[in-house]
Protein backbone atom coordinates (compact mmCIF):
# COMPACT_ATOMS: atom_id res chain seq x y z
CA UNK A 1 0.00 0.00 0.00
CA UNK A 2 1.56 3.40 -0.79
CA UNK A 3 0.42 6.51 -0.02
CA UNK A 4 -2.33 7.35 -2.02
CA UNK A 5 -3.47 4.31 -1.12
CA UNK A 6 -3.29 4.80 2.20
CA UNK A 7 -5.13 7.95 2.09
CA UNK A 8 -8.27 6.80 0.25
CA UNK A 9 -8.56 4.38 2.32
CA UNK A 10 -8.62 6.48 5.57
CA UNK A 11 -11.11 8.67 3.34
CA UNK A 12 -13.63 5.84 2.99
CA UNK A 13 -13.27 4.69 6.89
CA UNK A 14 -13.84 8.21 7.94
CA UNK A 15 -16.25 9.48 5.59
CA UNK A 16 -13.18 12.93 5.64
CA UNK A 17 -12.72 13.96 1.67
CA UNK A 18 -9.39 12.38 0.33
CA UNK A 19 -7.98 15.82 0.83
CA UNK A 20 -9.04 15.92 4.46
CA UNK A 21 -7.49 12.66 5.19
CA UNK A 22 -4.50 13.45 3.42
CA UNK A 23 -4.02 16.30 5.73
CA UNK A 24 -4.46 14.01 8.68
CA UNK A 25 -2.06 12.00 7.75
CA UNK A 26 0.59 14.54 6.82
CA UNK A 27 -0.14 16.35 10.43
CA UNK A 28 0.15 12.16 12.24
CA UNK A 29 3.13 11.42 9.70
CA UNK A 30 5.42 15.72 10.77
CA UNK A 31 3.92 15.11 14.53
CA UNK A 32 5.86 11.54 14.97
CA UNK A 33 9.07 13.11 12.78
CA UNK A 34 9.46 16.07 15.40
CA UNK A 35 9.18 14.13 18.73
CA UNK A 36 11.41 12.04 17.47
CA UNK A 37 13.55 14.73 16.32
CA UNK A 38 13.25 16.32 20.04
CA UNK A 39 14.65 12.74 21.39
CA UNK A 40 10.67 11.68 22.43
CA UNK A 41 9.24 8.67 21.71
CA UNK A 42 5.40 7.92 20.14
CA UNK A 43 3.65 5.39 22.13
CA UNK A 44 0.46 4.19 20.27
CA UNK A 45 -1.30 1.80 23.19
CA UNK A 46 -2.60 -1.48 20.80
CA UNK A 47 -0.16 -0.33 17.88
CA UNK A 48 3.40 0.40 18.66
CA UNK A 49 5.88 3.05 19.41
CA UNK A 50 7.99 4.88 17.44
CA UNK A 51 11.50 5.31 18.98
CA UNK A 52 15.01 7.04 18.07
CA UNK A 53 17.91 4.64 18.85
CA UNK A 54 21.39 5.07 19.20
CA UNK A 55 24.22 3.05 17.39
CA UNK A 56 27.37 3.24 18.28
CA UNK A 57 30.48 3.03 15.80
CA UNK A 58 31.29 -0.25 14.89
CA UNK A 59 33.81 -2.03 12.63
CA UNK A 60 32.31 -3.25 9.48
CA UNK A 61 33.27 -4.90 5.97
CA UNK A 62 34.24 -2.68 2.89
CA UNK A 63 31.59 -4.03 0.54
CA UNK A 64 33.99 -3.55 -2.89
CA UNK A 65 36.83 -5.31 -1.29
CA UNK A 66 35.78 -7.87 1.77
CA UNK A 67 39.38 -8.18 2.98
CA UNK A 68 39.18 -4.51 3.67
CA UNK A 69 37.68 -3.08 7.38
CA UNK A 70 36.22 -0.07 7.51
CA UNK A 71 34.80 2.14 10.47
CA UNK A 72 30.72 2.70 10.26
CA UNK A 73 30.44 6.38 12.30
CA UNK A 74 27.75 6.27 15.30
CA UNK A 75 24.23 7.50 13.86
CA UNK A 76 20.73 7.81 15.24
CA UNK A 77 18.14 6.01 13.75
CA UNK A 78 14.20 6.27 13.99
CA UNK A 79 12.45 2.61 15.07
CA UNK A 80 8.98 1.22 15.54
CA UNK A 81 7.93 -1.53 17.95
CA UNK A 82 5.17 -3.37 17.44
CA UNK A 83 3.01 -3.02 19.93
CA UNK A 84 1.06 -6.60 21.14
CA UNK A 85 -2.71 -6.48 19.58
CA UNK A 86 -0.96 -5.47 16.14
CA UNK A 87 1.39 -8.57 16.84
CA UNK A 88 -1.75 -11.06 17.43
CA UNK A 89 -3.83 -9.77 14.51
CA UNK A 90 -0.85 -10.02 12.10
CA UNK A 91 -0.08 -13.48 13.20
CA UNK A 92 -3.63 -15.34 13.06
Amino acid sequence: MNKAELVASIAEQTGFTKKDAEVALNAFMETVKAELVKGEKVQLVGFGTFEVRSRKERKGRNPRDPKQTIEIPASTAPVFKAGKSLKEAVNK
